[in-house]
């Protein structure tokens, strides 16, 4: 049974209290700081997390709730593993790992002042669509890559399991640079 929407907005702004607590404790060194070229820094996680919200996650969302883009009415299901994602609830613990690319590796930020903003307007995006969406129809759909066609509702719901899933990389990057 997938959580219900107002839950997972709470959720959601739970995780960035606490990724806003932890940026209060970072200096901008620290958060440029990288153990080697094939890994992100924390700030480049921090960015990522807002980019892939507001313009993968939640782009997908609004093209749900209009029936547009590539929104297909259907009753396909999702892939096995996003079937999997969706009945834990979230992302299995396991470090996924793409090649470095001028695609998919983010920048690194240019301020802290740049990141709260960042998550602060992911938190506002999220409140203001979060009755649309609660109140969605199932059958408009758009593929994710890996999870299979998915919901304007299940597509809210994972901006906050992509969110909590990125905490064990956090955990893993501070401690690999001595910060905790």
């Amino acid at each position: 049974m997938l959580k219900r929407t107002a839950e997972a907005q709470q959720d959601f702004e739970t995780a960035v209290d606490r990724y806003l607590t932890e940026l209060e404790g970072l200096s901008m060194d620290q958060l440029l700081s990288k153990t080697n070229e094939e890994e992100w820094s924390i700030g480049q996680m921090y960015l990522h997390l807002i980019q892939s919200a507001q313009f993968m996650q939640l782009q997908q969302v609004d093209h749900c709730l209009a029936g547009s883009g590539a929104a297909l009415a259907t009753t396909e299901d999702k892939s096995e593993i996003g079937r999997t994602v969706f009945e834990l609830g979230s992302f299995p613990p396991v470090r996924v790992r793409v090649p470095a690319s001028p695609q998919y590796t983010p920048q690194q930020p240019e301020s802290k002042e740049q990141l709260i903003e960042g998550l602060r307007g992911v938190v506002e995006r999220m409140k203001r669509m979060e009755p649309a969406v609660s109140q969605a129809p199932e059958q408009n759909k758009i593929p994710h890559p890996r999870l299979g066609p998915l919901s304007a509702k299940e597509w809210f719901l994972l901006v906050e399991m992509h969110y909590r899933h990125h905490f064990l990389q956090l955990d893993r990057l501070k401690s690999e640079l001595s910060l905790v």
